[in-house]
């Protein structure tokens, strides 16, 4: 008789359960919805929920529901038109407090949303959205990190009271030696002085001694080290910076990756505002705070074409503006900003670290009665016509937004005037979610509308459909009562990958669908070498039972050493694949798992199940 261990009943009955449960709330299907978040980032809790469905239904937007998932408010329409109908509603009423974003919800019962069960989140290709691939500058962020060395040595070599004519960073073929510092020093300097202080404020740089025009110099330069790991460095930082400007614009679960050495994939579901989007994302603006040179004429500045050493030049409406090089604080040292009405319009209250506090309340203490200027610094990408073909060519804008008179001694929290209102809540957001590391150029874009991604989601389900019932049909032709076993066991291999997908919250995407139409034709693989072996027994004169339980243990080898070898090309393509690559590993590679479970247990349970109990079989019904 063929022996089937309980506890392996238990376990094929349990897990085909656990997996029915998760998968679940796929079955149920989708909702245009408005994602409601706080522009403080607090959770939304039953009061903001009162207040967003009270503008809804002042303006006669229907809705189906609202509920509150994870601190986000999600409310559910019956229609594309209404949803859009209430995001306007929301933006045009609500917009001070709070942001809304486009997103699907499922329309799964609310029990099994309170036990945390959801659908699977679906990718740009069959969601729609806006798709940006961005190339980042890795070069500038070495050229920003020799700047901040410039103001560092500027510091150092003043507070020990060794004079210099000046320093220069100089980058990629604009040196003899690239990546590197030069110190210019006046004739009679005492150089061995001037490279302790420098070497003592910054070890890692190689230091070489030379010689210029006007006198000594000082070489300081990264090694090839150093570069990689700033670049690293910038690359991530950039990564962190899109991802909190994704989460301040309200985007429902988007995605922002590495791609490649030097690009980061932004994927936008539900995204249609592209101009909007891409304004904020793509900004490469930081603040500097610099005290105005008043010792010097900046209308003679701007007559000669140069500015006094120590200084710099800029144009504030039409009008000349001295001011000093050296920085009390920076972008990168704000930890928040929020932009709101004072007295004299539009404000940004800015919070500063505790370096940049005590860096701000060191030079207002000093300087009290003179003004401070708040530059704006933004760098962007031009293409021009040259000579007949296409140049690109980086630009940078420097614009003093205001020039104040300080007041009073200020520390780590002020606020910035003289801005319009988009300007400030423009401002407070990029500041908020910190300055990029580097500039950062948009190389691709697609916009897919919401009717092709539900379009790409019929086929897609039509394409596995027709797939499985072809294979259903010749299995339970050509394999008769054991092809329907295989057909069960098939659609308990879809139900079993379905919730780990969900489970494990992986984005289905195109690709995706491919990998679970591929997994069904290795899973029917491994039930078609166990039937074939049996087939064999069968015809060397084995008895039904024997031949059964031969199949299975015969074809375990062979089924084996196949799934083995895709595993681990699924497995590789999962760690190191990106975008669609790996979204297709992943489905693949937890198919080739589930497969070998259901096709070796779960066959083998029903089977038993079927011809376990009898003492004698006349024959088997495997064609």
């Amino acid at each position: 008789m063929l022996e089937f261990p309980r506890w392996k009943y238990l376990l094929v009955g349990l897990v085909l359960l656990l997996a029915l449960v998760f998968a679940l709330p796929n079955f149920f299907g989708t909702d245009p919805a408005l994602q409601v978040v706080r522009k403080n980032r607090l959770p939304m809790d039953d009061f903001a929920r009162t207040a967003v469905e009270q503008v809804l239904t002042g303006h006669a937007d229907a809705f189906r529901g609202s509920y509150i998932d994870d601190g986000k408010l999600i409310v559910r329409f019956a229609s594309v038109a209404d949803q859009l109908k209430a995001r306007d509603s929301v933006n045009e009423n609500l917009a001070a407090d709070y942001v809304s974003a486009l997103t699907t919800a499922s329309r799964a019962p609310a029990v099994l949303r309170r036990f945390g069960l959801r659908p699977m989140p679906l990718g740009l290709d069959l969601r729609g959205g806006l798709y940006l691939l961005y190339q980042v500058d890795v070069n500038g962020a070495v050229a920003q990190l020799l700047d901040s060395y410039d103001q560092g040595f500027r510091r150092t070599l003043a507070a020990a009271n060794l004079p210099f004519t000046d320093i220069n960073a100089y980058t990629g073929s604009k040196s003899s030696i690239p990546n590197a510092l030069r110190v210019i020093l006046p004739p009679g300097a005492d150089i061995g002085a001037v490279r302790d202080a420098l070497r003592k404020a910054n070890p890692d740089l190689s230091f070489s001694i030379g010689s210029g025009e006007t006198g000594p110099t000082i070489e300081m330069e990264m090694s090839p080290t150093q570069v990689k790991v700033r670049q690293d460095y910038a690359l991530q930082k950039n990564i962190t910076t899109l991802r909190n400007r994704v989460n301040e614009l309200g985007v429902s679960e988007p995605i922002v990756a590495q791609q490649g050495i030097d690009r980061i994939n932004v994927q936008l579901p539900g995204v249609q505002n592209s101009a909007e989007v891409k304004d904020i994302l793509g900004k490469v603006a930081t603040l500097e705070f610099r005290l105005e040179d008043s010792q010097h004429s900046a209308i003679e500045a701007k007559q000669l074409g140069r500015a006094p050493l120590g200084s710099k030049l800029y144009d504030m409406d039409g009008r000349p503006v001295l001011l000093k090089r050296e920085l009390i604080a920076t972008g990168d040292q704000l930890t928040n900003a929020t932009s709101s009405a004072g007295n004299e319009g539009p404000e940004v209250n800015v919070t500063l670290n505790g370096q940049g506090g005590d860096s701000m309340l060191r030079a207002t203490r000093l300087n009290v009665k003179k003004r401070m200027a708040v530059v704006y610094i933004e760098k962007s990408r031009e293409t021009r016509m040259v000579g007949g073909q296409k140049t690109t060519h980086d630009v940078t804008t420097e614009k003093i937004i205001s020039l104040a008179t300080i007041q009073s001694v200020l520390s780590n929290q002020f606020r910035i005037t003289g801005l319009t209102a988009v300007e400030a809540r423009e401002l407070a957001l990029l500041m908020r979610s910190g300055s990029l590391s580097a500039p950062i150029f948009a190389v691709e874009e697609r916009t897919i509308g919401p009717s092709l991604g539900a379009e790409n989601i019929r086929m897609g389900v039509r394409a596995l459909l027709i797939g499985m019932l072809a294979v259903f049909a010749f299995m339970a032709l050509y394999y008769q009562r054991f092809g329907w076993v295989a057909n069960l066991v098939l659609l308990a291999n879809v139900v079993l990958l379905t919730a780990l997908l969900s489970m494990m919250r992986a984005t289905l995407s195109l690709p995706g669908i491919a990998g679970i139409i591929l997994t069904v034709g290795i899973a029917v693989d491994a039930n078609v070498l166990i039937y074939e072996r049996i087939r064999e027994e069968l015809r060397n004169g084995v008895s039904p039972q024997a031949a059964i339980r031969a199949g299975f243990e015969k074809a375990f080898s062979a089924i084996l050493d196949s799934n083995v070898t895709a595993f681990i090309a699924g497995l590789v393509l999962w760690v190191i694949g990106r975008g669609a690559i790996r979204g297709f590993a992943v489905v693949l590679t937890l198919g080739i798992a589930t497969s070998m479970f259901t096709a070796l247990m779960g066959s083998r349970a029903l089977i038993t199940l079927m011809y376990g109990g009898r003492r004698k079989i006349e024959r088997l019904s495997i064609g």
